[in-house]
């Protein structure tokens, strides 16, 4: 399966997963599909964060992970999956609060990101129940532990 990853880099950060790891957790999730995509990966500052947060969701607050899915035209075909755009601020403060690895937290948001690409949502408690064990099936596949646990 081919994914075409366009990692953009927009912030100063230290402890940022490798384009390596992001592509095999990438790969992890959409390799039921056997189809190629191509996705971009934006990591932000909390105020990039912030300003798109408020522009498409009324917070104006930065947040972790926003998704931004493509809509492709009818009758068009393309691969385009969408942008996530991650704040690596954020990821690492929920990171030390919430005591997880910060590598592990990088990839519950990557795929947490990708799924909602994919038209998952928790906006109820059925779909965050479906979406959540999608994420905790997809993590044990790359030796995670389950984010949902309190540790």
């Amino acid at each position: 399966m081919n994914i075409e990853l366009d990692l953009q880099l927009a912030c100063q950060a230290d402890k940022l997963p490798q384009h390596e790891q992001l592509h095999h957790w990438l790969t992890t999730v959409l390799a039921k599909y056997n189809k190629p995509f191509e996705l971009t990966i934006r990591i932000v500052d909390e105020q990039e964060s912030q300003q798109l947060n408020n522009q498409y969701r009324g917070k104006n607050k930065p947040t972790n992970v926003l998704s931004f899915p493509f809509e492709v035209p009818e009758g068009i075909e393309l691969d385009l999956l969408g942008d996530l755009v991650i704040c690596a601020t954020i990821v690492e403060q929920e990171a030390k609060v919430q005591n997880k690895q910060l590598i592990a937290h990088w990839a519950h948001m990557v795929i947490h990101g990708c799924l909602h690409l994919l038209g998952y949502d928790h906006i109820n408690d059925d779909d965050a129940l479906k979406m959540e064990s999608l994420e905790i099936d997809i993590l044990a596949q790359l030796g995670f532990n389950n984010p949902y646990e309190e540790i």
